[in-house]
């Protein structure tokens, strides 16, 4: 299926200035286009000029100041009514919920490559081998891997998953002893699986030209991981094409899929237990489990997008699948309408690396070292806000329920990990104002600033 332009309003409505260097991710790159369209609003009526309550009616002294209609107009800056509407203008903008930075958090130890987030903590991994802890902002606790850039981290209960450059998926536990302090638990696979599944020959593959080896090892980087704690399964992908099914009650390998023909870049578990991953050879596919069966296989249902550009990143929310490509577009298909292709967000310059998505908003961050802010109402797509700090492509994404959120007023906390070696804490309002209707309320309120400082009429002792 293809990734064709749809009517969804979905640009964005303001330019941002451009990196000048672009740096290469995936395989392809273009330039979405951006609108500008803003024009200036021409109908602004003038007020009509008051009488003097002192005077006859219809009639005022056209020598004094006092009671010239110049004084009580709105664009003399004496008069009462000066002002007015920018004041109004302006206290409607205040009033406005506004996706705001919270704080960053940086160590200068290792790029930002993976994030994750549970309860009040935040986990972070880097190419510095270490998994750091946060509380509120803070230091919480660390531990540190033996080998391998962290690139993926998923939490399932009391568990934490790791997955690293190495190929090896590592698990960690907190210490019973203390709160803050995290223990290596094993290793995907478990050395005793490797060796009983080592003594059977069937079980070999070739893995890569005039080399074998064996089925349930990841033989390249581990690029993503994703849960399915329903059905109790841990899914790993790879660069070395394959998708892996665990088991997480024994850490036992299910299943290997030989998922695509070049590396995959991203796996999520969407609707009805159905699967989905994102390759580097431009596709994403969807999987799905024969029957609930124990020992039930998965198997390929359908290639949902074939392109030329590589698939960089997938997010999913209850109703939608997202895919981010190295185009720098976001394609998305819907779950109700039989995952028929609903359109394409058109708002980052550089490769979309990065994808989260929560209650009706979806987020994408990029190579251009920016995040899009997307709100989904009745399918329609509108970019709220482009999230700007980052000094760097922005890897990673994860996003939890503010504490103050309500029922009427919805707020996101969104963290952004980046190559800058940075992870900044944004929150985030459903509520907030799209990016047209903000350009909308800062032209009208730079016109009225203008137009007050403006001596729009003669002299009041010109009257004559």
């Amino acid at each position: 299926m293809g990734k064709g332009g749809s009517n969804t309003d979905c640009t964005k409505f303001v330019q941002t200035n451009s990196s000048k260097g672009r740096l290469m991710y995936g395989n392809m790159f273009s330039d979405p286009g951006v609108s500008t369209n803003t024009t200036d609003s021409d109908e602004f009526s003038l007020r009509k000029s008051s009488v003097s309550s002192a005077s006859p009616a219809g009639y005022y002294d056209q020598t004094s100041a006092e009671n010239s209609p110049c004084n009580m107009s709105p664009w003399n800056p004496s008069s009462p009514f000066a002002n007015s509407a920018m004041w109004s203008m302006n206290s409607i903008e205040e009033s406005m919920p506004k996706n705001t930075l919270i704080g960053s958090l940086v160590r200068e130890e290792g790029h930002v490559y993976s994030l994750a987030a549970a309860g009040n903590l935040l986990y972070t991994g880097s190419d510095s081998k270490n998994i750091r802890v946060w509380k509120d902002l803070k230091e919480y606790s660390a531990f540190k891997s033996a080998s391998g850039l962290v690139k993926a981290i998923v939490i399932a209960g009391p568990k934490i998953f790791t997955g690293h450059q190495d190929g090896k998926i590592r698990v960690w536990k907190v210490s019973t002893k203390n709160a803050n302090a995290f223990k290596r638990a094993g290793t995907l696979p478990k050395l005793k699986d490797l060796i009983r599944c080592s003594m059977n020959p069937s079980n070999y593959v070739e893995i890569r030209r005039k080399r074998n080896g064996l089925w349930l090892k990841h033989f390249d980087a581990i690029s993503c991981l994703s849960l399915n704690e329903k059905q109790g399964v841990l899914y790993s992908g790879s660069w070395d094409k394959t998708l892996k099914v665990w088991r997480l009650s024994d850490s036992k390998c299910l299943e290997s899929i030989n998922a695509h023909d070049d590396a995959v870049n991203s796996v999520v578990v969407g609707f009805d237990g159905m699967v989905f991953t994102g390759s580097a050879d431009g596709t994403i596919k969807l999987w799905k489990k024969e029957s609930q069966d124990k020992g039930s296989k998965h198997t390929f249902v359908q290639a949902i997008l074939q392109q030329e550009s590589a698939v960089t990143s997938l997010a999913v929310n209850a109703a939608v699948l997202y895919g981010g490509s190295s185009d720098g577009l976001v394609n998305f298909w819907e779950y109700e309408k039989d995952l028929a292709h609903g359109g394409v967000l058109r708002g980052h310059k550089l490769a979309v690396l990065c994808l989260a998505a929560a209650g009706n908003l979806v987020f994408s961050g990029s190579a251009d070292k920016t995040i899009c802010v997307w709100r989904r109402d009745k399918g329609v797509h509108t970019c709220l806000s482009e999230l700007t700090g980052h000094t760097g492509p922005v890897k990673c994404l994860a996003v939890e329920h503010d504490e103050e959120s309500t029922a009427s007023d919805q707020r996101w906390k969104l963290y952004s990990g980046s190559l800058d070696k940075s992870v900044k804490v944004w929150r985030v309002y459903e509520g907030a104002p799209d990016m047209h209707q903000v350009a909308l309320m800062q032209q009208h309120s730079k016109m009225l600033e203008r137009l007050s400082q403006k001596d729009s009429f003669p002299s009041p002792h010109s009257f004559s």
